[in-house]
This record gives C-alpha cells, structure tokens and sequence, in this order.
C-alpha cells in the first residue's frame, strides 16, 4: 500500500542508434502511438510526457538529440511495472537493443511527487544525475531499490547543489 499524497515519477532516455524517420527505427516509431495508448488506459497510470505529436520524441533531454526520453507518472512501483512487462510494452522492450545504444551509465530512476505534481525534465534530468552520482537514495532510486513513499520529502523543481545538466 502506497500513501496517496505520493505518486511514482519514472524517467528514462535511450540513445537513438539511427534518426527516427530512418527504416531502422520503423518498428519503435509504429509502435509509439499504440504503446502510449496502452499507457494511457493502465490501471494506475497518472500522467505521461507529451510534446507536439503526443509522444515525447521531440523533447530534448541533456541537450543531446541523439537521446530520447520517456516520462510518466503513476500510482505506484505495482501498477509502472504491471504496464510495463506485459503487452506492447513488453514486445518493445524486448527489442530495444536494435533501435538504442547500451549506455554503461544509469538510464532510470524513479522518485516520489506529491500527489498532483506534474515533473519537468529538468527535474528529471537532476535526479537522474543524483542517482549516477550517488546510487539509490530515496531522493533518485530504482525499481530494485525502492523506497517508500513519503521516505524523503521531494519538492517540485528542487535541483541539489552541484546537479546541473552535464557539460
């Protein structure tokens, strides 16, 4: 059981192997829309990252375009990975090593937002950072290292010092 007044952020980027209108990326960009919908339809699902096309394709993240980034906001750790090991998701996830690169450094992590609190990619880029820098933590965690709701207090927007974009 999870505390109401929380609900589970998750951010994660993928470095494109190839353009997205290239024949390489066909399957993952096909499936976009479809997999989205699923998102959107999930018991627990919240809130996902938009831009102009529905997706988040076109939002840059580290200021690199080569990196992709999926954002979304759910009740809890239970209902993101019902979504995201099963259907579509699952198929997609299967095949990400043909359309993304391996990346050695972290790529997810999870945070608790109060409850109706939409994350920006600045503060999922900061708490991505956390995370690399210093492991889990209840302030940048992951899916094998959780921590309970409430277990630090995040405040919207915060970026810790010495957390800024990468150079």
């Amino acid at each position: 059981m999870t505390d109401t007044a929380y609900e589970l952020a998750q951010v994660n980027i993928a470095r494109l192997k190839a353009p997205l209108d290239s024949p390489q990326l066909r399957d993952f960009v096909d499936a976009l829309e479809p997999v989205n919908a699923d998102a959107d339809t999930a018991d627990g699902f919240v809130w996902r990252l938009q831009g102009d096309a529905g997706d988040a394709t076109d939002i840059p993240v580290f200021g690199d375009s080569w990196l992709i980034v999926n954002m979304s906001v759910w009740r809890d750790a239970n209902a993101l990975t019902a979504f995201m090991y099963q259907g579509r998701h699952r198929e997609m996830l299967a095949r990400r090593r043909e359309w993304f690169a391996r990346l050695t450094e972290a790529v997810t992590t999870l945070w608790w937002v109060p409850a109706g609190h939409r994350p920006t990619v600045a503060e999922a880029e900061a708490r991505l950072l956390h995370l690399r820098t210093h492991g889990p933590t209840p302030y940048a965690f992951t899916l094998r290292t959780p921590y309970p709701a409430g277990a630090s207090v995040p405040v919207p927007g915060e970026v810790p010092e010495g957390l800024g974009c990468p150079v």
